[in-house]
């Protein structure tokens, strides 16, 4: 009877609001889903990825499955996973969801994170989100990272702590070159005083919702292996490739 009661109540409201797709005003067949022609320009991350970054590569990437980058320069957490390229519609989904006040999304694409980062979640002993600073977030009024981490977190059936890192001090806008960028981010991000003996022993998955140059998570990594953290992962809703690591 409840089952049938809920199906009449989705059905009354999908009559009055017409289901629309994430990513634009376009109808859609189902509610939290994309229209055909932004499901086109939605890039998800399938196939071999970067088991650092979670860029996609092409041809042989080698047993080890790193790109180059990570080669280079690794990472401050241990393996990491994106839903999706910030391209396209895929970017106009994270602004929305930043900038826009667009709380109902994050089901859809905290389910999308899932699927990517499915082993990260399963062996997740806590989820935290990469924090805002308190500046920040009264003029957006939310952690976008910090919605996306609790649904993850519901969903898997994993411990959720939204506070567990507190960013110390406002960062500017990242730029520059990789030194630049990790000279912003030293020092910014501290464990929560009530949470200080948490973190030991753990392993913490860190939520984001754009990887780009990793600075900001290596950061926030950092200051969990400091606290003890028997490793760290990273899984971001999106991920800003670079031309190399798809042959474009």
């Amino acid at each position: 009877m409840l089952h049938t009661l809920t199906a009449l109540a989705g059905r009354v409201v999908d009559t009055v609001y017409p289901p629309r797709c994430l990513a634009c005003t376009a109808a859609t067949d189902a509610a939290r889903g994309l229209c055909p022609a932004c499901w086109a320009d939605t890039h998800f991350i399938a196939g071999t990825a970067c088991r650092k970054c979670g860029v996609p590569l092409v041809g042989d990437a080698g047993a080890e499955d790193v790109c180059e980058s990570c080669a280079r320069h690794p990472p401050a957490w241990d393996r990491g996973a994106a839903a999706l390229l910030y391209a396209g519609a895929g970017r106009r989904m994270v602004l929305a969801l930043k900038h826009g006040d667009r709380l109902d999304m994050v089901r859809p694409l905290a389910a999308w994170m899932a699927r990517a980062g499915r082993t990260l979640l399963a062996e997740a002993d806590v989820v935290a989100p990469v924090p805002l600073h308190w500046r920040r977030l009264v003029t957006r009024r939310y952690n976008q990272s910090a919605e996306l981490a609790r649904r993850l977190g519901r969903d898997a059936g994993r411990p959720v702590v939204p506070d567990l890192l507190a960013r110390r001090r406002a960062t500017s806008p990242q730029s520059g070159g990789r030194d630049g960028r990790a000279a912003n981010q030293a020092g910014a991000f501290a464990i929560a005083p009530r949470h200080a003996g948490l973190v030991a022993g753990k392993r913490v998955l860190l939520v984001d919702d754009v990887l780009t140059s990793g600075a900001t998570l290596s950061a926030c990594a950092d200051t969990l292996r400091a606290a003890g953290a028997a490793g760290v992962d990273a899984l971001a809703l999106a991920r800003v490739a670079f031309e190399d690591s798809l042959g474009l």
